[in-house]
């Protein structure tokens, strides 16, 4: 933080609220719970913006001046930080706040500064509050290697779910765990495993350099934040290859589309080779949605979830990707090869046991004609 610029110097007026500091917007997370407000936005010309339960709230007050913005967005920047910002335009990085922990994007448009900033408690919650529509978790927190990998839109979830599974993976584990994140977004307490968190830009210079000096490191579980280009994929599946237990996320929608983005990182003359490697090293996909319950107070979570059986293998290696989502409707027994389930479906089984209201599903689906059969043979 500079001397400049301070997170308690209150320099926007509200209507009827009084003038707020960034500090009293931060506490405004606290106060309603990041589960229900998620995100803030400071634009110039706007006044800020709430997310809250996926819908943005503007509060009610003057429109953000350059001046103003600098003066809500620099406190959450230090010295490094704020050079890196002014050199380039663009910073990622954290900020600890009370007992919560923020993800900020900061960057310029046509107006002036402009920050992103998500926010995340230090309370990770209970892989059973998840929401999962089965107990495939039980089984995924006894895998000893392979990849695991969770996938949805920005502020799906994601990197909930997985620091759920990273910290019951340390209570119940005395293992060696290993992340290489950008920016690090929840801190793993020290259970009985040992954990170490890397943020790329201040430890590490890239997931791909974090990666490759991780081999040397002796970790049994991987987190690697975000596979965005053919080189961390690669690393990540020889990971998963070579006996480790690897985490990480992708922005897509469906399983399906998990797939063929990973093949789409590489090159058609090798996309034999990676569904190969795929097909051997992948263990499960779980791909979420954040949706609004049906009483208002907030988001429930529905999972598409491929286990990466037998057949799903074959499919892969084969490249007949198209042929996943009948396993992913047939293989859904409580069974250890199989506990999978489509969006489709569990989104049904929230509209059938009175969670989700039936217009709000159906703004969500994937493939409209298998939500309504799923929708018309279920029985709760």
């Amino acid at each position: 933080m500079t001397q400049e610029y301070t997170i308690g110097e209150k320099v926007y007026k509200t209507d009827g609220f009084g003038s707020w500091s960034i500090e009293d917007m931060l506490m405004y997370f606290k106060k309603h719970g990041v589960m229900r407000v998620s995100d803030l936005h400071i634009k110039v010309g706007v006044p800020p913006a709430f997310r809250v339960d996926g819908n943005l709230s503007k509060i009610k007050g003057q429109a953000v001046t350059k001046e103003i913005a600098e003066k809500l967005i620099y406190p959450l920047l230090d010295e490094k930080k704020l050079a890196e910002y002014k050199a380039h335009n663009n910073i990622d990085c954290s900020y600890h706040y009370a007992d919560l922990q923020f993800r900020i994007n900061v960057f310029v448009d046509n107006d002036g500064p402009v920050a992103a900033i998500r926010a995340l408690g230090f309370d990770i919650p209970k892989l059973e509050d998840i929401g999962f529509p089965n107990d495939v978790y039980k089984d995924i927190v006894k895998l000893q290697n392979g990849l695991v990998l969770l996938t949805g839109i920005t502020g799906a979830g994601k990197s909930t779910t997985i620091a759920s599974f990273l910290d019951r993976i340390s209570e119940v584990k005395a293992c060696r765990i290993i992340s290489v994140e950008d920016p690090i977004e929840y801190l793993l307490k020290q259970k009985n495993a040992v954990v170490s968190q890397r943020e790329v830009g201040r430890d590490v210079p890239s997931f791909a350099a974090g990666l490759k000096a991780m081999m040397r490191e002796d970790p049994d579980i991987i987190f690697v934040g975000e596979m965005r280009d053919a080189e961390t994929v690669a690393m990540t599946l020889m990971a998963a290859e070579t006996g480790h237990l690897v985490f990480s996320t992708l922005h897509t929608r469906d399983v399906t589309g998990t797939i063929t983005r990973i093949l789409d990182y590489f090159p058609s003359t090798r996309h034999d080779e990676v569904s190969n490697q795929l097909s051997l090293g992948l263990a499960y996909v779980i791909s979420q949605k954040l949706i609004p319950k049906k009483d208002g107070t907030g988001r429930l979570v529905c999972m598409e979830i491929l286990n990466n059986s037998y057949a799903c293998a074959n499919i892969i290696r084969t490249g007949k990707i198209e042929q996943l989502y009948s396993q992913l409707q047939t293989k859904t027994k409580n069974k250890p090869d199989e506990k999978m389930v489509t969006f489709e479906h569990h989104l049904a089984k929230l509209v059938k046991t009175g969670k989700l209201d039936l217009l709000e599903a159906q703004k969500w689906v994937n493939d409209s004609k298998c939500f309504i059969d799923s929708m018309n043979t279920m029985t709760i």
